[in-house]
């Protein structure tokens, strides 16, 4: 077979999917074909490279030149300048073309990756995630053997603990504490547990790992049941995922053939295997107990703890459970050491952190940064800042359950205690970007009607108490708003959080309480002044008919309630009594003469 001159990867995870990552690749080879180079140039698909924004992905090797926004149209002029004239298409680079890349993926002088350190991710984007040998060539399974030949269970937990690697699920618990706790356990069964159920608005970190490298999360777990003892282990992941599904179950089907999982793995004497449980898409199940609940055929419903899941957990046996970009970081402990690890990030939070960037920002899309980088270094340095020169308003992390943190938070290190002392959480790694054309207050309640909506309804404070908080929130963004509401929803909230069961009912609140410290005067103007500062809550808007009317009689035509009245070439009115606000007339207009105040 002659050896490739060339390699293009092309991204096709769900957003460059979206772009005809497909279509895109069928052009590729028949460009390739016309131009006599089919036997020269290997095509390649891949997970996502983080950048979104930019999608559709295209990098052509060698050189790592990166091509952004590539359409069908753009392949014949890529193969002919490129491959052939050895000439890159300028108009299509993404920032510049000399990015280099290390073991970790640091990559070089571009804005998006030059403050991101690459460590869960460092394969995503680069490689075919369907090919187990393109892994077993960037040390796929190295870090497993290392653990099988010379480490002793223990001395595998013990490095884990050392590395101070904290679950990257949301509630920072240590990685190898936990993995301690449950190896103690006298029980001879135990079983080990890879959390996917990502379903925060937003995010897409675990989703895009699993479909970017899923040998990296298989080998992480493997050594981890290494660790604990464990004999069979479950991926539980959303059915809404069907990509990252199907290459799991490749990887998974892979792993078993070239002996890395089942019987007596690589000679070892250690047997291990993984099965894959789907989710039909119920939040909550994000929280452990519920999602044990899940796998043994129940309600996804918590319970109380103690006893906590390293002591009785799935069928009532020690069981360990971790995210996705925890068991991906495994690999990489194990390989480089404790110390190298630990020497990442801060004095508390150690390693990098994997978030969805997402909301009002340019470069929308998945960055691993060290942890103690600031918000604004994400914001404005990686994210590139927000769109059409707006100002930034408020950024939200945490997923819905986070926290929303104005201007004056934005030097805050990314941190589980530097976060929490500002008012939010790290979360599982959410992070939306508000601007100034939101309301603060309709925003709050999109993310508390979302939990509402994804309570299992076991416990009072989260069923009821998140019912009254929406319904006292949608009396605000209607113009209905009284005296006393805001202290109302500070009481619920404040109650919930104390009293609610899990982990849900207790951070529900957040979006509103974080909202009322930070932006209490926008509440008030509601309440008080019936106004929304940003135009957002249609019951506290008016549409008012200005000078600039020439009497076309186009958002006449358009309202559904005959509330806009006039001859044609005069100004015409709107009846405030009849107008439902929907805003059909200033969508029409095209002369700027209906205001929205």
């Amino acid at each position: 077979m002659p050896v490739s001159k060339y390699v293009i990867t092309l991204c096709d995870g769900p957003s460059c999917m979206q772009k005809r990552s497909k279509q895109v690749k069928d052009v590729i080879k028949v460009e390739l074909e016309k131009a006599g180079l089919a036997d020269k140039v290997r095509v390649i698909t891949s997970g996502c490279l983080g950048m979104c924004a930019k999608g559709l992905i295209m990098i052509v090797n060698p050189g790592y030149v990166i091509y952004g926004n590539v359409t069908e149209k753009d392949i014949p002029e890529i193969v002919e300048k490129h491959l052939l004239k050895k000439k890159p298409v300028a108009r299509l680079l993404i920032e510049e073309d000399h990015l280099y890349n290390r073991f970790y993926r640091v990559f070089g002088d571009v804005n998006f990756f030059g403050k991101q350190m690459r460590i869960a991710l460092r394969n995503c984007g680069i490689m075919d995630p369907e090919n187990v040998d393109e892994y077993l060539a960037l040390r796929g399974y190295e870090a497993l053997a290392k653990v099988l030949t010379s480490m002793k269970p223990a001395e595998v937990a013990a490095e884990v603990k050392k590395a101070g690697l904290r679950g990257r699920g949301g509630a920072g618990f240590p990685t190898g504490l936990k993995w301690e706790f449950t190896a103690r356990e006298k029980d001879p069964v135990k079983y080990l547990i890879c959390n996917a159920d990502e379903g925060d608005p937003g995010a897409f970190m675990d989703r895009s790992m699993i479909e970017g490298d899923p040998h990296t999360v298989i080998e992480g777990m493997i050594i981890g049941a290494y660790a604990i003892g464990a004999k069979e282990g479950f991926v539980y992941i959303r059915a809404e995922y069907p990509l990252a599904v199907k290459r799991l179950e490749k990887a998974l089907a892979d792993a078993k053939r070239e002996g890395f999982l089942g019987d007596n793995i690589l000679g070892s004497g250690f047997s291990f295997d993984i099965e894959i449980r789907l989710g039909a898409g119920a939040f909550v199940c994000g929280e452990e107990t519920a999602l044990i609940h899940s796998i043994e055929g129940s309600r996804g419903m918590p319970r109380p703890r103690p006893p906590f899941p390293a002591q009785s957990g799935l069928f009532g046996k020690p069981t360990v459970i971790n995210n996705v970009e925890t068991w991906a970081n495994i690999p990489v402990i194990i390989l480089d050491g404790a110390d190298w690890f630990s020497s990442i990030g801060t004095e508390k939070s150690k390693g990098t952190k994997v978030f969805a960037l997402a909301g009002k920002i340019k470069n929308t899309g998945l960055v691993e940064v060290p942890m103690g980088t600031t918000l604004r270094q994400i914001i404005y340095d990686i994210g590139g800042g927000i769109p059409n020169d707006k100002k930034f308003k408020a950024v939200q992390t945490g997923g819905p359950s986070g926290g929303c943190l104005p201007e004056k938070y934005l030097d805050t290190q990314i941190d589980y205690d530097s976060l929490a002392a500002a008012g939010s959480i790290m979360g599982s790694g959410g992070m939306i970007v508000i601007d100034e054309d939101s309301c603060m207050v309709n925003m709050a309640k999109f993310f508390l009607q979302f939990t509402q909506d994804e309570s299992c309804g076991k416990c009072t404070p989260c069923r009821e108490g998140t019912k009254r908080m929406l319904e006292i929130l949608t009396r605000i963004t209607e113009g209905k708003g009284v005296d006393g509401d805001i202290e109302k929803l500070e009481r619920l909230g404040n109650m919930i959080k104390k009293s609610s069961l899990c982990g849900l009912g207790q951070s529900a609140p957040n979006p509103v309480l974080s909202t009322i410290k930070n932006f209490r005067v926008e509440y008030e103007e509601h309440i008080a002044a019936k106004k929304c500062r940003a135009g957002v809550c249609e019951g506290l808007v008016t549409y008012e008919i200005n000078a600039k009317c020439v009497g076309c009689g186009a958002c006449k035509r358009v309202c559904p309630t005959a509330a806009i009245a006039g001859s044609p070439k005069t100004v015409h009115v709107i009846d405030q009594a009849k107008c439902i606000k929907c805003g059909m007339c200033f969508k029409t207009c095209k002369f700027s003469a209906i205001t929205k105040k």
